[in-house]
C-alpha cells in the first residue's frame, strides 16, 4: 500500500515538472514571438534597431573602458558635460552650461547636413564618400570670396550658403556624370576627388591665403560668420548658430522630397531596383545626376556651417572627420530624415564632448572615434536583423496556422507527453 502512495506520489510530481516546463516553453516562445513581431514592424522596427545598437555600443565600450582600468559611468558622464546637457564642476568668465549648449548645436549642424548627403545618395543606391571634400571644396571657396569680403551680415550669410549649394551640388553632378556616362564607380571618383580638393585648396591656403603664426588659412572675418554673437542666457555668453536652423529646414524639406514629389519616388525607385526603374521608364541618368547633386549640395552647406560657423579657419591639405562620421549617422538614424536628427544628436555628444572627456578621466579622445565606429558597426547589421525578423515571424505564423496548432520547434508538449495529456480537461493535479 506505501508502495503504491510512492509510486501515485511520483507520476504527480512528474507531471508537475511536466506542466512547468510546458508552461516555462510557452513562455519563452510567447517572448520570441513578440521580439520577432517588434524587429519585423513596419513601424518600430527602425526604431528596436536603433535603440539595439545603442545599448550594444555602450555595453562594448563600457567592456573596453573597464580593461584600461577606468570607470564607465564616469567617462560616459563627462561626454555629456563636455556637451553641454550635464554641469560641470566649474566655468571660466561668463560661460555655463548654455554657452556650451550652443557649441555643441553649432557642430551638430554640419554633422546633420553632411548626414543628409549620405542618407540622400544610399536612398537612390550610390554611396557618396566624397562627403569630406565636398565640405572643404564650398567651406574654402565661401572662405575666400565672402570670409575675407566686407560685406554686411545681411548680405553675406546668404552669399555664403548659395556658394555652398553651387559648389557641393557641381561636384556632386560631376561624379554622377562620371558614373553613367563612362560607369566610373561613385566611391572611386568621389575618393579621388577627395584627394584632388585635399592638396589644391592646401595649395592655396599655404601660397595666398596662409596665418603666417597659426600655419591655417586666415580667420574668417566677423561679418561672415553665420552665427549671432552678443547674446546671455542667465548671465551666460552664448553664441547662436545660424546653421542649426539651416540643418533643420533641409530635415524637412528633404522628408518632403523623398516622401512627398515624383523626383523622390524616383531616387528612391531607382535605388530600390534599378532595372525595374529602366523598364518602367525612369531615366536612370537623369536621377542618378539629380540623386549625387542633391547630395552634394547638402555637404556644400555642411561645408560652409563648418568653416564659416563652428570654425572660421581651414587647416590645409586636412580633410574634416565630420565627413565620414556622418556615414554613421545616417546609418543609425535609418536613413530617415527624422532620425538623422536623433543620431547626429547622439554622435556630436561623443565628438563634442571628448576634449572634456579626456581631461577629466584621462581617456585619450580617439576613445569617441572608436564609439563612432562601433556604432557604424553595429548599425550595419540593422537590415540582417530586420530581415531576419521578418522571416522568423513569417515561419511563426505558418506553423502556428497549421492544424493541431504547435510551436516551431515541434507538436505540442501534450503529444509528447502522453501522462499530461492524459491529465488535461479533467482538472487532476
Amino acid at each position: 500500500m506505501t508502495g503504491r502512495r510512492i509510486a501515485a506520489k511520483d507520476k504527480v510530481d512528474k507531471r508537475g515538472k511536466s506542466g512547468e516546463n510546458v508552461s516555462r516553453a510557452a513562455l519563452f516562445d510567447r517572448m520570441r514571438k513578440n521580439v520577432n513581431r517588434l524587429y519585423a514592424s513596419p513601424v518600430w522596427s527602425r526604431l528596436a534597431v536603433s535603440v539595439t545598437t545603442i545599448i550594444l555600443t555602450v555595453i562594448v565600450v563600457s567592456v573596453i573602458l573597464l580593461l584600461i582600468g577606468r570607470d564607465p559611468l564616469k567617462a560616459l558622464y563627462s561626454f555629456f558635460q563636455g556637451s553641454g546637457l550635464a554641469p560641470k564642476p566649474s566655468y571660466s568668465g561668463r560661460t555655463g552650461m548654455f554657452s556650451d549648449l550652443f557649441s555643441f548645436l553649432g557642430i551638430q549642424a554640419p554633422m546633420l547636413l553632411a548626414s543628409l548627403g549620405v542618407l540622400v545618395g544610399l536612398r537612390g543606391g550610390l554611396f557618396n564618400i566624397g562627403i569630406s571634400g565636398q565640405m572643404l571644396c564650398a567651406g574654402f571657396l565661401a572662405t575666400i570670396v565672402v570670409g575675407y569680403s566686407d560685406l554686411t551680415k545681411a548680405a553675406a550669410i546668404p552669399l555664403a550658403i548659395v556658394i555652398g549649394l553651387a559648389a557641393g551640388g557641381l561636384l556632386g553632378t560631376f561624379v554622377g556624370w562620371m558614373k553613367y556616362r563612362f560607369n566610373i564607380h561613385e566611391v572611386v571618383s568621389t575618393i579621388m576627388i577627395n584627394y584632388i580638393v585635399s592638396f589644391l585648396t592646401g595649395f592655396f591656403i599655404k601660397t595666398k591665403y596662409v596665418d603666417p603664426i597659426v600655419r591655417s588659412s586666415k580667420a574668417v572675418r566677423a561679418n561672415a560668420r553665420l552665427n549671432i554673437t552678443g547674446l546671455t542666457i542667465s548671465h551666460q555668453a552664448i553664441v547662436l548658430p545660424i546653421g542649426i536652423f539651416v540643418a533643420l529646414l533641409c530635415v524637412f524639406l528633404i522628408r518632403f522630397l523623398m516622401d512627398r514629389t515624383t523626383e523622390g519616388f524616383e531616387i528612391r525607385m531607382v535605388g530600390a531596383n534599378r532595372e525595374c526603374s529602366r523598364y518602367a521608364g525612369v531615366g536612370i541618368n537623369r536621377v542618378v545626376m539629380r540623386t549625387m547633386a542633391i547630395s552634394g549640395m547638402l555637404a556644400g552647406l555642411a561645408g560652409v556651417t563648418y568653416y564659416l560657423g563652428y570654425y572660421n579657419t581651414i587647416i590645409p591639405k586636412e580633410l574634416p572627420t565630420l565627413g565620414y562620421d556622418s556615414i554613421a549617422v545616417a546609418l543609425l538614424g535609418n536613413l530617415n530624415p527624422i532620425g538623422c536628427v536623433f543620431s547626429s544628436f547622439l554622435i556630436t555628444i561623443f565628438q563634442k564632448g571628448a576634449v572634456y572627456m579626456s581631461a577629466s578621466t584621462g581617456v585619450v579622445r580617439e576613445i569617441a572615434s572608436v564609439i563612432t565606429g562601433i556604432l557604424l558597426l553595429f548599425s550595419a547589421f540593422g537590415s540582417y536583423i530586420r530581415e531576419n525578423a521578418i522571416l522568423k515571424s513569417r515561419q511563426l505564423e505558418t506553423v502556428s496556422d497549421k492544424p493541431g496548432g504547435g510551436t516551431e520547434s515541434g507538436p505540442p508538449e501534450a503529444e509528447k507527453n502522453p501522462d499530461l495529456k492524459a491529465t488535461q480537461g479533467t482538472g487532476e493535479v
